[in-house]
């Protein structure tokens, strides 16, 4: 990670957000009286607050078996599939190999070429992504593994026009100006609902963007699985 990125997370985690199930949509009955029309739009903003955000249907807090059960998949080439460190290709990919009974994961979407195994490109915004990761870890001492960060790097003009689309759905985002010493400021935009929240990230110079899904309060709770890793000594990860 370059330092350019690391000062990028560091503007998340250093009281501006704790970061990515999108907002349910309003709910509208077609012959219901005004009141209860506005009653339910209500009702539906409420529930989207309390819903964690998703990236195009990949929703925060999901398992990482309903993960690999799903049939979502938003990579190219057609035919990737979700690879992660359990899995015995997860070398191939250049991941560290880890137990079933790791307390964190990673995992990415890749797909089998002519020379073996690749990682996949993601498609945000509909345009391929340079990178991306999706971790999963065990909360507060539950045993399944749950998503709690998914994370891209893009180019600039889909940063940018994806930028305008989340302000379009979730709309105006708090900016907040991280300075990268002398690299410049790097604009940090932000949109949050009361579980989780999404970062759109513009590094200086090259003017990529990181695009950040992430519940809120887990980077406590996965400070608190490495410290229970380290207690306990075990090949956990």
């Amino acid at each position: 990670m370059t330092i350019k990125r690391i000062a990028c997370v560091l503007a998340l985690l250093g009281g501006m957000v704790s970061m990515a199930a999108q907002a349910q949509p309003v709910v509208r009955e077609a012959n219901a009286p005004g009141a209860a029309s506005k009653g339910t739009s209500a009702e539906a903003r409420r529930r989207s607050q309390d819903t964690p955000f998703a990236f195009r249907g990949i929703a925060l807090g999901i398992t990482l078996d309903e993960f690999r059960a799903g049939s979502t998949v938003r990579a190219t080439p057609l035919g990737s599939v979700p690879v992660c460190e359990t899995d015995v290709q997860a070398g191939a990919l250049g991941m560290r190999l880890k137990s079933h009974e790791s307390l964190t994961v990673a995992c990415r979407w890749a797909h089998r070429a002519d020379d073996g195994w690749a990682v996949s490109q993601a498609v945000v915004d509909g345009a391929p992504a340079q990178e991306h990761v999706l971790r999963f870890a065990r909360a507060d001492g539950q045993s399944a593994l749950r998503l709690y960060e998914i994370s891209f790097v893009i180019d600039e003009i889909t940063a940018e026009d994806l930028r305008d689309a989340l302000a379009d759905r979730y709309g105006t985002p708090r900016l907040v100006t991280h300075s990268a010493s002398s690299s410049g400021a790097m604009p940090v935009y932000a949109w949050e609902n009361a579980v989780s929240s999404i970062t759109l990230c513009f590094l200086p110079g090259t003017r990529n963007g990181t695009l950040t899904y992430l519940l809120k309060g887990s980077d406590a709770w996965v400070k608190s699985v490495v410290r229970q890793w380290q207690a306990s000594g075990a090949e956990a990860g």
